[in-house]
């Protein structure tokens, strides 16, 4: 696989969004913890939150994060007072007092949980830590949620627990048999929080599986900024691009595939932070199942040299590659049935491929060292 495999609302391509927002406004929670939320994927659904009304608490330790995302995201969204921040780590024994405090004075009823390791080889290589970190810091979150009544939550997790168990495209009620530490440790919480919701009346859980968030949001401010070497594809692209790196190694090209090379299913960041919004919104419907499992995905896959190819015509920049070993855990080729996440949630994907590495070409160029430099 290639050297990493792991979707804005005022700049909304669809008009469907303009909609959906109307009616996420009446029913989604309206203060909503989200614990991840200065990383990737947590700032976009911060401005997709925003976006639709909510006010947010960022709850953050940095450690993979930058606090100038939290600027950012205030400048996009122009919410700056409807955005609060704890910087805690939900490992700390003492973090969930800390924050049950805090959800109290802001109010909270809900939280979309993004916090955790997620690097599939760091996981292979440190299993105790992935083990130790991504379950305790969902542990000590469901304390503090519970000490405030708060009893919706969505939850981050992965297409990962999938493995290799099952054709694709694959469905919610497919086999879950993860190949690596960082897969077992999303199934591991999926399977924390059913628990929980069968425990008590007033916990509701979604589940969100995702496959693989690609792109920026479209004003270039805020994106993917990996410290070290990133651990998914598209940002050591996009740094060999703009020359931060000499070539992209591509782990395995001799994969069952088209052209030997792994296939994923590439999903706009926004698309992604839209979904979540969606899955609040179906959280705080009278008729929500206590627990849902459900997959945010485009619905097709791309390999490895496809989206190569993409990154190319978006950066009309030349991406040396190079053939490496295929890496322990990873698996040839998955993509989503994402028909449960229209029809439950009514969301669908809407950017292509090459929205994707346009917008993920904006933010490298405008941020050619991430978040380091204005």
């Amino acid at each position: 696989m290639a050297h990493a495999l792991n979707a804005n609302s005022g700049y909304s391509r669809s008009g469907s969004g303009r909609e959906a927002g109307k009616d996420r406004r009446v029913r989604m929670a309206s203060n909503v913890i989200i614990t991840g939320g200065a990383g990737y994927i947590g700032a976009h659904v911060c401005v997709e939150a925003l976006s639709a009304g909510a006010r947010v608490l960022i709850v953050d330790n940095f450690a993979n994060s930058s606090p100038k995302a939290i600027e950012r995201i205030r400048e996009i969204a122009g919410e700056s007072d409807k955005v609060e921040m704890l910087e805690a780590d939900l490992v700390d024994d003492a973090t969930a007092d800390i924050l049950a405090e805090r959800a109290g004075r802001f109010g909270a009823d809900a939280a979309v949980h993004l916090a955790g390791l997620k690097a599939v080889g760091e996981s292979v290589a440190e299993p105790a830590r992935y083990y130790e970190t991504n379950i305790r810091a969902t542990l000590t979150l469901i304390k503090a949620l519970d000490a405030v009544g708060a009893r919706r939550i969505v939850f981050s997790s992965s297409a990962t627990v999938y493995g290799e168990a099952n054709q694709s495209p694959v469905n919610e009620d497919g086999r879950t048999a993860p190949t690596n530490p960082y897969g077992r440790t999303k199934l591991f919480i999926e399977e924390i929080l059913r628990d929980l919701a069968a425990s008590a009346a007033g916990w509701k859980i979604c589940n969100l599986r995702y496959f693989n968030p690609v792109g920026a949001h479209a004003s270039g401010r805020i994106g993917e900024d990996p410290k070290g070497v990133p651990n998914n594809l598209f940002p050591f692209i996009a740094q060999v691009a703009v020359g931060r790196r000499d070539s992209l190694s591509v782990f395995g090209d001799d994969y069952p595939t088209p052209d030997g090379t792994g296939v994923r299913d590439y999903i706009h960041v926004v698309d992604l932070a839209r979904g979540h919004v969606a899955a609040l919104d179906y959280l705080a419907r009278d008729d929500a199942a206590a627990a849902t499992d459900v997959n945010l995905g485009a619905g097709r896959g791309y390999s490895v040299l496809e989206a190569v190819a993409a990154f190319r015509r978006a950066s009309n920049r030349a991406i040396p590659v190079s053939i490496a070993p295929r890496r322990a855990g990873d698996i040839a080729e998955i993509y989503a049935d994402a028909s449960r996440a229209t029809d439950l949630l009514g969301w669908r994907a809407e950017r292509t491929i090459d929205d994707m590495c346009a917008d993920h070409w904006r933010w490298q160029c405008e941020n050619p060292m991430g978040y380091a430099e204005e």
